[in-house]
Parts: C-alpha cells; sequence; structure tokens
C-alpha cells in the first residue's frame, strides 16, 4: 500500500471516528457533560413536525404601538394642563396618528405651547383657534420618534417574549425576528400549547386607578342605551364606549369592566365600573410578582413588590383614598378594585379575583417580564402533539430503513463486491449528512427528511455514474486498476456538475424560501456535499485498495441492457405532443391554484387544519352532522387505517381565529367515541400569501441560478433545454396532482422542488455524455444522431437509477404514515416524469436549435 492511500485512509477512518463522535449525543444522553459541551454543543434538533411542540409566527402591532405612545403623551400632557388649572378635552380624530385637544379659552394656547416645548418634545403640536370656537389643538409624533417607537417595538416584544418564555419553563425555544414586525417562536416540546399562547400574547399594561364612586348613574342602562344607538358593541374598545358616552359622564372619569368569575360555576363575567381616569400608578413601578396563596378563602393571588419611588406613591394614595377603592386594571380590565382600608407602607400590594395557580403564575410572569409595547397578533399556529411527533418519526424511520434496505440489497446484487462498497458509501454519506445537522444545530423535519431522500438518490447515482463508466473501460480490457482510475476520472464531470445543479437549487431555496422549504434545503445542500465525498473519496478509497497488491484480479457487474440502440429521436414529436399536452395541463393547473379553483391547503388559503385521534373506529356522518349543528363548514377526511380524523376549515382571516375550540366542543357531542386533538395549523391570510409568494420566488431564482450555471458549463442551449424540461416536469406533476383532487401544500410544493432536483440530476448525466460525444464525432455531426448515442449509452444507468429511487419512494408511499402519504405520491409521479422529460424533453430540444442553423 503505497504512502499515498496510507494517508487517504487514516483521513477516511478519522472523518468516521469524528462524525461517530459528534452524533452519540443525539441518540444517547448518558454521555459525559464535557462531551455534550466540547464535541457536540448544539446536537442534532428534531423539527417539532417530528418531535411535538408548537411554532408561532407573531406579528406586533406597530400602528397600535405608535398610537398608545401618542395617547400616553396626550394623557400626561392633560394631567400637567390640568395642575395648570386649564382644562383639555379630548375629542374623536378622523386621524388615529393625531389626537386632538379643545381648550377652554385662546389664553391657554401659549401655556400649552410652552409645556410641549418644555416636558414633550417627541410631539408636534398644532393649534387652532378660531373666533367664536374652543380653541383645538393637534397633537401628533414627531416622525423621528415614530420611526424610533417601530424600531425598538418589535425588539423590545422579542426580548420580553424570551423572559416570559424562559420563566415559562419551555426547554431550547427558538425566538428570532423575521421581516420588519414578524416574531417567530417555537417551543418544542410543549405540554399545554393554550395556556403558552395566552402568555406570549398578553400585552400586561398595568394601571392603577381610584374608583369613581357615584350613585346616581345608571352604568348599564346607560352603555345599553349607546349599544341601541349602535355607538358600541361587545368586543368594540373602551376608548370608543367612553367617547360615546364623554357627555353623559362626570368629567375626569371613564368606564371599565371588572372581571368576576363565579366560585361554584366557575362562571365568567365583566361588571362596569366607573374610573377615575387619572392613572395613579402603571407597571413600571413593579419590582417583582409572585404567585402566593392566601386571604379569606385561601386562594391564589398575586403578590406585588414594588420600586421605592412606586411603594411611595402607593403609601402616598392609600393614605388620602382610606375607604374608597382602588381599581387595579391589566390590559383594560379590572381584574381587582379592594377598599383601601389604611395607608399600606412597605412597598407591597396584592391583586386577587379568583384565580387559578396556573393563572396566577402567568400573570406574575408578563408582570415581571414587563408589558409589551404593542400588541402581538397570532397570524400563524402549527402545533403538532407529542404522539403525533413520535409516529411520524417511527413511521418515517420504518418507510426509511424498508427503502434503504430494498436500494441496497439491489445494489449490492447488481454491482456485487463494487456495490457492497456503493451500500458502505450511502451508509457514511448518511453518517456525515446527520454529524453535519448536528454540527451546525439544524433542525431535522418531514421535509428535511425528503432532501435527505433525494441525497441518497443522487449518491447512489453518483455511485452508478463511476460503475458504468468502469465496465466501458473493462469492456476495452483493461486492468482493474487502469479501469478504476478512467472510471473515476470519465464520470467526475458528470457528477459534478449533476451535484452542483442541485446545490444551486438548495441554496436559492434556502436564501429566498421560509418554513419547511428551508428545513429541506439545508438537508439537501449538506447531503449534495457528503454525496460528493463519498462517491469521490469514500468509494475510491476503498476501491483502490482492492486493487493495491491485486487483491482483487476482477470487478464483475450485471447488465440489464447490452448495447441498446433505440432510436429515441425518431419518437421525438410524439414525446413532444405528450409533453405539450402536460405542460399546458399544469399552466391550467396552476391558474385555477392561483385562482383558488383547487384543493388548496391552509398554509397557501389560511384557515385551519386539525388532526384528531380517535379512541376507535368511526363513521363521517356524525361528525359532519355535529359540526354543522356548531356553525363549521369544515372539509373533513377519515384515515381509516389510523383512526384520524383530519379538518379543514378554510378563512381568509388576517389572524388566526382559534377554531380548534369550537371543533373540540362539536366533536365532544359525537356519540360513543372520543377525539384526541393530536395537531393543528392555523394560518392567517397575510403569511399564507408571504409562504406562496416566497415560494414561488425561490424556484424561479433557483431556475434562473440553473440556466447560468449550465450556461457557463455547456452553452446557452443546453442551460435553456434544462430548465425548460424542469419547468415542464414541475408543471406535469402539479397538473397531475390536481386532476387527482390532492391537497396543495407547502409539502407539496417541497415535494415539487424534489423532484426538479432529480429531473435536473438525470439530465445533466444525459448532457454531459452528448457534449463528450460531440468532441468526439466533431461539432458538424448530426445532433439526433449524437444524442441517440449518448442517450443509449447512459439508458442501463437511468433504468438502475430510476429501479432504486422508484423502491425508495414506494416505500415512502405506502409505510410513511397519512402525514406525507400525498408527499410521496408526488415523489413517486416525480421520478417518473422526470426520467421521461431527460429523454424525451430536455434532450430533443437541443435538436430545435441545430435545425435552426442548418435551415439558415
Amino acid at each position: 500500500m503505497n504512502n499515498n492511500l496510507k494517508l487517504r485512509s487514516w483521513l477516511l477512518f478519522f472523518m468516521i471516528v469524528f462524525s461517530v463522535t459528534i452524533i452519540v449525543p443525539s441518540f444517547y444522553k448518558g454521555v459525559p457533560e464535557w462531551w455534550k459541551k466540547y464535541l457536540a454543543p448544539k446536537g442534532l434538533q428534531l423539527g417539532l413536525d417530528l418531535q411535538g411542540g408548537m411554532h408561532l409566527v407573531l406579528r406586533a402591532d406597530l400602528d397600535k404601538a405608535l398610537k398608545n405612545s401618542l395617547e400616553l403623551a396626550s394623557a400626561d400632557l392633560k394631567d400637567r394642563l390640568s395642575e395648570k388649572n386649564i382644562s383639555a378635552v379630548q375629542m374623536e380624530s378622523p386621524d388615529p396618528s393625531q389626537v386632538m385637544l379643545t381648550l377652554p379659552n385662546t389664553g391657554a394656547t401659549e401655556t400649552v405651547k410652552q409645556v410641549v416645548k418644555d416636558d414633550f418634545p417627541n410631539l408636534d403640536i398644532k393649534v387652532e383657534a378660531e373666533a367664536g370656537s374652543f380653541p383645538r389643538i393637534t397633537l401628533k409624533l414627531k416622525l423621528e420618534e415614530a420611526e424610533r417607537i417601530r424600531t425598538t417595538a418589535v425588539a423590545q416584544s422579542l426580548e420580553i417574549i424570551r423572559n416570559r418564555i424562559d420563566q415559562f419553563g419551555v426547554a431550547e425555544p427558538v425566538i428570532v425576528r423575521q421581516g420588519d414586525n414578524e416574531i417567530v417562536v417555537q417551543l418544542p416540546g410543549v405540554k399545554d400549547p393554550e395556556r403558552a399562547i395566552d402568555l406570549i400574547g398578553k400585552t400586561a399594561q398595568l394601571e392603577f386607578k381610584m374608583v369613581a364612586e357615584d350613585d346616581s348613574l345608571d352604568l348599564p342602562k346607560l352603555i345599553a342605551q349607546v349599544v341601541a344607538d349602535g355607538k358600541w358593541k361587545e368586543g368594540d374598545s373602551l376608548r370608543q364606549l367612553n367617547l360615546a358616552l364623554q357627555a353623559q359622564l362626570p368629567k375626569g372619569t371613564e368606564i371599565s369592566f371588572e372581571r368576576r368569575v363565579d366560585a361554584q360555576t366557575k362562571k365568567e363575567s365583566k361588571i362596569p365600573l366607573l374610573l377615575e381616569s387619572r392613572v395613579m400608578m402603571t407597571g413600571e413601578m413593579v419590582k417583582n410578582a409572585q404567585m402566593r396563596i392566601g386571604g379569606d378563602f385561601n386562594e391564589p393571588y398575586v403578590g406585588l413588590d414594588l420600586t421605592g419611588r412606586g411603594g411611595k406613591i402607593f403609601g402616598e394614595v392609600t393614605e388620602k383614598n382610606v375607604g374608597k377603592r382602588f381599581a387595579i386594571i391589566l390590559d383594560e380590565v379590572v381584574r381587582s378594585a379592594p377598599v383601601i382600608r389604611e395607608k399600606i407602607l412597605g412597598g407591597s400590594a396584592q391583586i386577587s379575583g379568583r384565580f387559578t395557580p396556573e393563572e396566577a403564575t402567568d400573570l406574575a410572569i408578563v408582570l415581571r417580564a414587563g408589558a409589551l409595547p404593542a400588541p402581538v397578533q397570532i397570524i400563524q399556529n402549527m402545533t403538532v402533539g407529542a404522539s403525533l411527533g413520535q409516529d411520524a418519526i417511527d413511521q418515517s424511520v420504518n418507510a426509511g430503513l424498508v427503502g434503504a434496505v430494498l436500494v441496497l440489497v439491489f445494489i449490492a446484487v447488481y454491482y456485487r463486491l463494487s456495490g457492497v462498497i456503493a451500500d458502505v458509501s450511502l451508509a457514511l454519506n448518511i453518517l456525515f449528512l446527520v454529524a453535519g445537522l448536528a454540527i451546525f444545530g439544524a433542525t431535522l423535519t418531514l421535509p428535511g427528511v425528503a432532501g435527505i431522500i433525494l441525497s441518497i438518490g443522487m449518491g447512489v447515482d453518483a455511485n452508478v455514474l463511476i460503475y458504468e463508466r468502469m465496465r466501458e473501460e473493462f469492456d476495452l480490457g483493461k486492468s482493474v486498476r487502469s479501469g478504476i482510475e478512467a472510471g473515476f476520472d470519465n464520470a467526475f464531470l458528470s457528477i459534478v456538475d449533476s451535484q452542483l445543479t442541485t446545490l444551486i437549487t438548495s441554496l436559492a431555496l434556502f436564501l429566498f424560501g421560509t418554513g419547511p422549504i428551508k428545513g429541506f434545503a439545508v438537508t439537501l445542500s449538506l447531503g449534495v456535499v457528503f454525496n460528493l465525498v463519498a462517491a469521490l473519496f469514500c468509494s475510491r478509497v476503498a476501491l483502490d485498495w482492492l486493487a493495491t497488491g491485486r487483491k482483487v484480479r476482477k470487478l464483475t457487474f450485471m447488465l440489464f441492457i447490452k448495447k441498446p440502440k433505440i432510436d429515441f429521436m425518431g419518437i421525438r414529436k410524439i414525446g413532444f405532443v405528450v409533453s405539450g399536452s402536460l405542460t399546458l395541463l399544469g399552466l391550467f393547473a396552476f391558474v385555477q391554484i392561483m385562482r383558488g379553483n383547487a384543493n388548496i391547503g391552509v398554509d397557501f388559503s389560511g384557515g385551519s387544519l386539525l388532526q384528531y385521534k380517535a379512541e376507535k373506529s368511526f363513521e363521517l356522518e356524525p361528525v359532519r352532522t355535529a359540526l354543522k349543528k356548531g356553525n363549521l363548514e369544515a372539509d373533513l377526511q377519515h384515515v381509516t387505517s389510523e383512526h384520524r380524523l383530519i379538518v379543514k376549515i378554510k378563512k381568509t382571516e388576517d389572524t388566526v381565529g382559534h377554531l380548534s375550540d369550537k371543533v373540540n366542543a362539536s366533536l365532544a357531542s359525537v356519540p360513543g367515541n372520543k377525539f384526541t386533538l393530536e395537531s393543528q395549523s392555523e394560518i392567517g391570510s397575510s403569511i399564507s400569501k408571504t409562504l406562496r409568494n416566497q415560494a414561488i420566488f425561490a424556484t424561479a431564482i433557483s431556475l434562473v441560478g440553473i440556466i447560468l450555471y449550465l450556461g457557463i458549463r455547456f452553452d446557452l442551449n443546453f442551460a435553456v433545454a434544462a430548465a425548460v424540461a424542469s419547468f415542464h416536469d414541475v408543471l406535469a406533476v402539479l397538473g397531475v396532482l390536481w386532476l387527482m383532487d390532492v391537497e396543495i401544500t407547502l409539502l407539496i410544493l417541497t415535494a415539487l422542488l424534489t423532484l426538479a432536483g432529480y429531473s435536473l440530476n438525470d439530465t445533466v448525466v444525459i448532457f454531459d455524455r452528448i457534449r463528450e460525444n460531440i468532441a468526439k464525432h466533431g461539432a458538424e455531426s448530426n445532433m439526433a444522431q449524437i444524442i441517440n448515442i449518448s442517450t443509449n449509452e447512459v439508458l442501463a444507468r437511468t433504468l438502475i437509477i430510476s429501479l432504486a429511487t422508484f423502491m425508495s419512494l414506494t416505500a415512502l408511499y405506502f409505510f410513511g404514515g397519512a402525514v406525507i402519504h400525498d408527499f410521496s405520491l408526488a415523489l413517486v409521479l416525480g421520478m417518473v416524469v422526470g426520467t421521461y422529460s431527460s429523454i424525451f424533453v430536455a434532450s430533443p430540444l437541443l435538436t430545435l436549435k441545430k435545425r435552426k442553423s442548418v435551415h439558415e
């Protein structure tokens, strides 16, 4: 064994040991802490679709943040003016970015201007004083202040949400900013999704105000009259209610509602209270908050520890208002309004209100972490139960094992000893890929599993390319060593070209895609890199070792077809007709999908997708009846083999509607069965549109990248032909799926991208052989004949790869479970169409340009 081979063997040994060392902590938790810290700091992370958990996309309401800041500033201004005996009355403004106040006389305008200039430098003020009317001032945030609030509001919200979740106790949460005003929150393994959503979404604006005692007012009657007049309704803002009642309420007062919970029935009610408008204290004066047990009924309450300034103010307020009620208001709802019995010193207070321990704990968390500077709306909510995640893992692993065994046995039988080496190379490819995911802390998702499947297929293809080239060299009578060297040399460019075109696609998807598409792109990118390592380095080391010292005197392979001479170009017109029909079908399907005339998943339409597990078998009719009684229009799917029910409700709302509660209530009325919610996906229409547009954009960018690369490596004709073939494949499969009424989801889109990569890989291999034969036979040779020769020369390789890929995808289709059933169906269709297009679409397109040149 020469020194070069020894060095390469030791390097391969080190790579294997290092990879095993990296991935052990991801599968065995009993390793020492130093191992995890220094050798695998992040480890392999499973996506929420595999381990269960919650994925939320939150949108901060920046306009509301600006409005809140302006209203707080105007309230402070009114208080400052009140100290100077100037009464300012707020009027309803047609522009939400402005606040309008009226003054008692023109003499007060100069004072107002000076107060704003001295104490409110972030406000722009405009004064209108017309004869015969009260002076009016308009307040507006300065542009630089508005921009500062927009910039910092999301960052502040992100940190506050992170603090809340850290105290909630979720292990390894992911909380990142996305775009200008969105926050992505991933909570793996969360046990109580509804509680987590409530905790994250609370604005937690805490205020303390005095209750204004006025027995002469009948608040329920006043509110009923406003409702009858159409000026306010349940669910509208309190500000709108108070503006409608402004003339009927005592000066400096406002209406709020106190939340009360019946101790026996647990029924919640809201009682109107008249409060003084002046804010005595805010949540900024709270230093700490804890859930405690006590009181007359030994119930949970929230104990507050105030700051030094807060304690002083609290003492002064309680001293001056003994015998009066003091309202504690959280997010515009009065949580408690106790009577002040005596002056309270010591800087502590409490919030009571019939809390459960969990409610009191969560309220304490949000008060400790601080108030959100702006309300956040949930525009996407995907929750997967731990049991469903484990099912997905089990089914994916089973399908993967069945497919892998079929492929490995087939390759070993067909290529014999060399096939065994190829199998070892594939195993090392997967080992290196998993280690790479662990090193980078990447998250493995179901679309990521698709990327691994495609990587394995391309790994098989790389080895098959080498072996078929070696077969050609052995047929010429070369020795084992010479055949191996020539086989690797001749296959090198084809392997690199096919892998790099796929890498370009995956990089474009990673940079411009989102969600599942990124997970697919990460695994595919790493798979491409390690395919090159496994095929060109690992397999070469093993084969060189066999050839050294004549350990093996001959390498033999099976052969399906011996030197075929099929006239593919002779039937290209039929192929063009078939392909044209499939393309037209795909274009029509695409238009229909964009118009909404298709079975579009909630990923792209907005709405809710809920999956339930039933205790025993059931019929759909009672379920459909129960949902109709609950006024729910839903598409239902019954997975009979797994006793699962899939409920799809499309709603084009901007934010999610928490429809799962209504569906749960309806399903609870189905007699003789119990349905357990396993997963839910709620997507607002705004983000569904974003997902769709980004997916289309990422696909377009990847095609442009491929055209540029192939245009440089080959020429523009080859590049355009490859791009057209890939575009044809995606449209053809999309059209067939539309005809079959398959639901179009992000997972289906990932499958279409997978087949585009597969088709590209196949096309580039044929193109490489065409280019080689053009150089061999001369540029003036008949293009159709060269294409026929080239296609026949790689036909054995095409059939072997198609058969191996078909085995693995069929296993995924039959054993992968309901979650990826449609996904695997799309892949199977794509494999068939991709193989067809490489022969009957991409290559024949090259003859069109040639004919034009001859004609000219």
